[in-house]
C-alpha cells in the first residue's frame, strides 16, 4: 500500500476533468501525461505526482522563466482544493524546466553566498514564489558563514543572503514579520523564513 497522498488513481482524474478543458478552451497546443513523482533533486522538490507537458505551444508555457506552465499549476492547485501545505507534492513540468531551475537556483545561491562571504555585503534575490525560495534556503542550510532570510510580501518577497553575523536592518525585519505567520521562528540557530 502506498504512503503517497498524490497518485496517479486518486488525483489523475481530477486533474484531467479540470485540465483537459481548460487547455481546449484557451486553444492551447499542448497534451500533458500524467507521472508518478522523481526524485531527481530530494533535498530541494520530491513530488509525488508530475504533470509533464509536450507540444507546440511548451514553449509559450515557459516563456518569463515559465510564468504560464506555473499559474497553470496554481490554479489547478486551486480548483482541485489542494492544500497550499501540500502544493510541492505536485508539480507541472516540461522540457525537464523544473530540474533545470533547481540546478540554476541551487548554483545562484552559493554565487551569492561567495560574493557575500567576499563583500561582507547583504545580497538580495529578485522576487520569486515560495517553492523557488525554498531551494535557495535549502541550498544554503550547512553555510557557517552566511544565512539567508525571505523579505517582503507576495508577489513581491524575496531572499536575502547576510554575513552570519550581521543582523536584519529592522526595515527588513519588519518586512519579513509582514510576509510570515505570527509565532517564533521556525528551526534552530536564528530566524530562517521562507
Amino acid at each position: 500500500m502506498s504512503d503517497k497522498r498524490y497518485t496517479l488513481e486518486t488525483l489523475g482524474p481530477r486533474i484531467d476533468a479540470f485540465l483537459r478543458p481548460l487547455l481546449k478552451s484557451a486553444r492551447f497546443k499542448a497534451d500533458y501525461e500524467l507521472a508518478s513523482g522523481e526524485a531527481r533533486h530530494p533535498d530541494f522538490e520530491n513530488p509525488e505526482l508530475v504533470v509533464k507537458f509536450s507540444g507546440p505551444d511548451v514553449d509559450l508555457l515557459l516563456e518569463n522563466r515559465a510564468e504560464l506552465l506555473l499559474a497553470l499549476e496554481h490554479i489547478t492547485m486551486e480548483a482541485l482544493r489542494i492544500p497550499a501545505e501540500d502544493h510541492s507534492l505536485v508539480c507541472f513540468d516540461a522540457d525537464d524546466y523544473r530540474m533545470l531551475r533547481i540546478e540554476e537556483l541551487r548554483l545562484s545561491a552559493v554565487t551569492a553566498a561567495e560574493r557575500v562571504k567576499r563583500t561582507g555585503m547583504p545580497f538580495r534575490f529578485s522576487p520569486m514564489n515560495s517553492r523557488e525560495r525554498r531551494i535557495i534556503h535549502l541550498a544554503l542550510r550547512n553555510e557557517t558563514a552566511v544565512r539567508s532570510e525571505s523579505s517582503g510580501v507576495r508577489p513581491q518577497r524575496s531572499v536575502v543572503i547576510y554575513p552570519a553575523g550581521m543582523a536584519t536592518p529592522p526595515e527588513m525585519a519588519q518586512a519579513a514579520a509582514v510576509g510570515r505567520p505570527s509565532g517564533p521562528p521556525r528551526g534552530r540557530g536564528g530566524p530562517r523564513r521562507r
